[in-house]
């Protein structure tokens, strides 16, 4: 194994050795050695109920489709596409040795609601979404989109599982989610103007997806879905055993942070060269490559760009797994020195994610380290 300095004195090969848990839990980075996942699940996945907390999120030339499409299930081939990518993907993981969670398949049709408001939902797909792993600790996120009010509940069953046998389990305050919350004036600051979110502070919200976690430090956009509350929120809980920085990148419509900066490994990160113009302070130290630019496709991608090829997954600090048409990526993960495993998930992306997204590393072995 290639050996390496990090900052703070920690070796790649420190960082990722074996540590004994008592909790089924255990994960605090995105590449110490998966031992464990949730994949997620396709079945009755929809389009999102129309609401202006999804228009802000979209790219200008898919709000159309989006908007004559919301509430309705996806088309059968995108569904059955990815269904099969998704159990591909089981597959493999199961085969390098990875323990493979899915969450219960939920009436995604069934209309709910709030004091003041109803929705339908949206899907079970994206576990990286509505949990957030720190440590030994499960975190329901309390999500700005009304259409995943009550996504959490298909995972309650594996929450409920882990908590018996020793997790910890905590959950942020439920949102209201009240049309005061939402600006209907939101803006993209295009025209010199600072960008007005679509969302308030008038209570916490965040998707884990906003964060990215190397070890006692996290990194965390504030977006169109996360808010400044939301992100205090989490740095209160957390406690004074971890940091929380907060980043900002060029993206108009910004959600979800993993489709911009992507740490592979201890000292090697990814970053979409469109997004990150300046590179966090913390990563000084580190080696920074951009991804290349997203392949053509044949599947239409609903609910966001080509840059969801940056959205990989790291199984260990040796092997990353790429999308299989998108050879540009796989080459370039390629001559950074990882093993890449490629999957198939074109299908799966026209959802709205990938690899990143359709995963929740429930534990990886490895320990809390400082990495800056």
């Amino acid at each position: 194994m290639k050996r390496f300095e990090t900052p703070g004195n920690v070796t790649a090969l420190e960082a990722a050795s074996p540590v004994i848990s008592c909790s089924p839990v255990n994960s605090y980075n995105e590449w110490d050695p998966l031992e464990e996942v949730i994949v997620g699940i396709a079945d009755g996945a929809r389009f999102p109920a129309w609401h202006v907390a999804v228009e802000a999120v979209l790219p200008p030339e898919k709000i159309d489709t989006v908007r004559v499409h919301a509430g309705k299930p996806f088309p059968n081939e995108t569904i059955d596409g990815a269904r099969r990518e998704l159990d591909t993907l089981a597959g493999i993981l199961e085969r390098e040795g990875v323990t493979v969670r899915r969450p219960e398949n939920r009436d995604n049709g069934q209309a709910f609601g709030a004091p003041g408001w109803t929705s339908a939902g949206f899907y079970q797909a994206m576990p990286r979404d509505v949990l957030l792993v720190v440590g030994e600790d499960l975190i329901e996120c309390p999500m700005a989109w009304r259409s995943r009010y009550f996504e959490m509940l298909a995972y309650r069953p594996l929450l409920k599982n882990y908590f018996a046998s020793g997790a910890r389990w905590s959950a942020a305050p439920r949102p209201e989610l009240p049309d005061a919350f939402f600006d209907n004036d939101w803006s993209e600051g295009d025209d010199g103007t600072d960008r007005r979110f679509v969302i308030s502070e008038f209570e916490p919200t965040f998707d884990a997806a906003d964060f990215i976690r190397c070890g006692r430090d996290l990194f965390v956009q504030k977006s169109h879905v996360t808010n400044r509350f939301g992100i205090d929120w989490l740095r209160r809980h957390l406690g004074s055993a971890f940091r929380i920085h907060e980043v900002k990148f060029d993206d108009d419509r910004p959600m979800h942070i993993d489709a911009s900066l992507m740490p592979l490994a201890p000292g090697k990160l990814l970053i979409n060269p469109e997004r990150v113009r300046t590179i966090p302070l913390q990563f000084k130290d580190w080696e920074v490559r951009t991804a290349p630019p997203p392949p053509p496709r044949a599947q239409p991608l609903y609910l966001c760009s080509g840059w969801i090829n940056m959205n990989v997954l790291t199984l260990d600090p040796q092997r990353v797994i790429v999308e299989e048409e998108d050879t540009p990526m796989a080459e370039a993960i390629a001559a950074w020195g990882f093993d890449v495993i490629r999957c198939p998930f074109r299908h799966f992306q026209s959802l709205g994610g990938s690899f990143h997204c359709a995963t929740l590393d429930v534990r990886r072995r490895g320990r809390l380290e400082s990495y800056f």
